[in-house]
């Protein structure tokens, strides 16, 4: 093999990375990181080199101020594909700040940046930012995103990107061939054309394959799908996510009432929206702000909690008053302050087993309206044996304390009491932790908001009311001199 043949480059070149290893430009980033002095255009350049999503790690890494000053110092493409792969809070703080340092940069960063990805940005700035920073774009570029501002940002027109392939049905294959290449913006990820009338109305849809294969003087539209699946811009994302899900979908077009082309959704940005969906509802199920993450301010996390904190308070209040209510009959047996966080704290997970299972079902549309009972029933009957088969565990524990330590005390009695609340107790948790988020849904709200708050609020309250309440009413049968009586 003669001198410098591509297999001898091949060998002695670093062609082959393993994912979980760094890379030689994650290395040399981490060593300008660990500098004494930090190298701001030396770090810029490195940063660049690295891969988008690498690149917005680092970016993260370094914090906000010095974020700011490192990709002033990037290449404009290479700085928009890292602010577009950083955390949204934090890219939106970084943009911020660099609309209040240079508009015109932040202007031409977004315009370099894909559709979706700049909109969604756009969206979460304040107005006056956002604004401020429409203003230096062109004209075209503008009213495209002010178009794009207008849809929910939770809906399909929100996810949706303008880059797409799109060809007129009149085009022969060799007219469509040319007028892709001659597309400003040829996206990698680009499996599809798109065929559309002269009112842009969806007419079909061709392979990149079905194109390099055909006739060239063969019309684009006879080598096209005829039967093409789309969306319209007001369909959430949940049920966008499903569609995909369902069918396996690569891309999908938007179209509006007159199936006018507005844009396509991609796999990746769907797997980004159920990312983005289940955290949402993970932190609103235990009240904290769903918009809220490790980068928010102060104020905006503080926003996001105190308003749930007051509402945990009140309601925790409540399972404090119904224990208030039988204070002479715990003066009476102290073992029964040590059996009732038990009660409640089993009674609240069994709950919270069963609102998990019941959210995931209303998420993935698998909870209808004429099967909601039916779950219902199942977790409670789940709740019952459960409830058995620790309410005889706990119940049989108390009962071994007369043998142990206080023989003649009639504590088997009390175990009998354990079993029956245990078994109740959890039935409760099981029934409130499915029927609540089936509740919460009817009224046309987040299943998941805060559930975790309310469904501890029902479940200490009840736990501590089946068990303080039986033991009470059974006190005389029992043995127990209830204090003050």
């Amino acid at each position: 093999m003669g001198e410098g043949s591509p297999l001898e480059d091949v060998r002695e070149g670093e062609s082959v990375i393993e994912v979980n290893q760094p890379s030689p430009e994650d290395q040399r980033v981490d060593a300008l990181l660990q500098a004494d002095k930090v190298d701001l255009p030396g770090l810029a350049e490195a940063i660049e080199a690295q891969e988008p999503s690498d690149a917005a790690e680092t970016l993260e890494q370094i914090g906000e101020a010095v974020a700011v000053e490192v990709i002033e110092e990037m290449e404009t493409e290479s700085a928009a594909e890292a602010l577009a792969h950083m955390h949204p809070t934090l890219a939106v703080s970084v943009l911020e700040d660099l609309i209040e340092e240079d508009p015109s940069y932040a202007g031409q960063l977004i315009e370099e940046m894909a559709p979706d990805d700049a909109t969604d940005l756009l969206q979460n700035l304040t107005d006056a930012s956002r604004d401020r920073l429409l203003g230096t774009l062109g004209k075209v570029e503008a009213v495209k995103f002010r178009r794009l501002l207008e849809y929910p940002k939770r809906s399909a027109g929100g996810m949706m990107t303008t880059d797409y392939l799109a060809v007129r049905d009149s085009m022969s294959v060799r007219e469509a061939t040319e007028a892709i290449r001659r597309a400003e913006r040829l996206g990698e990820d680009w499996l599809y054309v798109f065929v559309v009338d002269w009112r842009g109305r969806l007419q079909g849809r061709a392979t990149m394959r079905a194109l390099l294969l055909a006739d060239p003087t063969q019309r684009v539209i006879a080598i096209s799908e005829k039967r093409v699946d789309a969306i319209k811009p007001e369909i959430g994302r949940e049920e966008v996510a499903r569609e995909f899900e369902k069918y396996d979908y690569l891309v999908l077009p938007v179209v509006d009432h007159e199936d006018r082309m507005l844009g396509v959704i991609t796999v990746d940005d769907v797997v980004d929206a159920i990312r983005q969906e289940s955290t949402e509802d993970a932190q609103a199920m235990v009240g904290a702000g769903r918009a809220e993450a490790v980068f928010s301010s102060v104020s905006d996390k503080l926003r996001g909690r105190l308003p749930w904190l007051f509402v945990n308070l009140f309601t925790s209040s409540i399972a404090a008053f119904v224990v208030l209510q039988f204070d002479g009959l715990i003066a009476s047996i102290a073992v029964l302050a040590v059996i009732m966080p038990v009660i409640a704290n089993q009674a609240g997970n069994a709950g919270q087993q069963s609102l998990a299972v019941t959210l995931r079902g209303i998420v993935l549309d698998e909870v209808r309206e004429g099967s909601a009972l039916r779950l219902v029933r199942r977790e409670a009957i789940v709740g019952m044996i459960n409830g058995t088969i620790c309410g005889v565990l706990v119940g049989g524990a108390v009962a071994c304390i007369e043998l142990v330590q206080q023989p003649g005390t009639s504590m088997w009695k009390l175990g009998i009491v354990v079993g029956i609340s245990m078994t109740l107790a959890l039935a409760v948790g099981t029934l409130v932790g499915s029927s609540l988020p089936l509740i919460v849904r009817r009224f046309g709200a987040d299943p998941a908001t805060a559930s975790t708050i309310f469904l501890t609020m029902v479940t200490d309250s009840m736990s501590f009311l089946v068990f303080l309440g039986l033991a009470n009413a059974l006190s005389s049968w029992i043995g127990i001199v209830i204090a003050g009586q």
